[in-house]
């Protein structure tokens, strides 16, 4: 491929966008159990949602659950393997922040989060400029 080409341009911006988007998402997994540990940021946050309809246990399991989540879609995302799967359980993962958040009347977090879910959009919708991966490397053109 020649990297003097618009193809390359858009192939290597998505790469780079993509790498973006998966250290983001590493580090705040990664900070969080790293940090307060994972019951540790569940303990911290789940105080928030005492005043939503959420179960406590449901919210508990989640919030542990969460750091681990955001690692493990950030890593494959940052590496691009198993793209579009990645994308789209991270925004997914996203869908169920944005529903806990709302019940919790925090619009500003919210604003933030579907910021995070318009990102998730851009990256699967021009998924097919998925070249700089892992995907690409093991030849999964299912994934790109």
């Amino acid at each position: 491929m020649d990297s003097t080409t618009p193809l390359f341009d858009r192939r290597l911006a998505y790469g780079i966008f993509r790498l973006t988007m998966g250290v983001n998402m590493v580090i705040h997994g990664a900070g969080r159990i790293f940090g307060p540990g994972a019951g540790g940021f569940a303990t911290a946050m789940e105080k928030g949602f005492t005043t939503t309809i959420l179960p406590y246990g449901l919210v508990h399991n989640f919030l542990w659950f969460l750091p681990f989540a955001e690692a493990i879609l950030g890593l494959l995302i940052m590496v691009g393997l198993l793209t579009r799967w990645g994308l789209a359980l991270g925004g997914l993962l996203m869908t169920v922040l944005v529903i806990g958040t709302s019940l919790r009347s925090d619009w500003n977090t919210v604003f933030l989060q579907m910021f995070y879910v318009f990102l998730y959009y851009l990256l699967l919708a021009k998924i097919g400029e998925n070249y700089f991966s892992l995907d690409t490397l093991f030849g999964k053109k299912s994934e790109a």
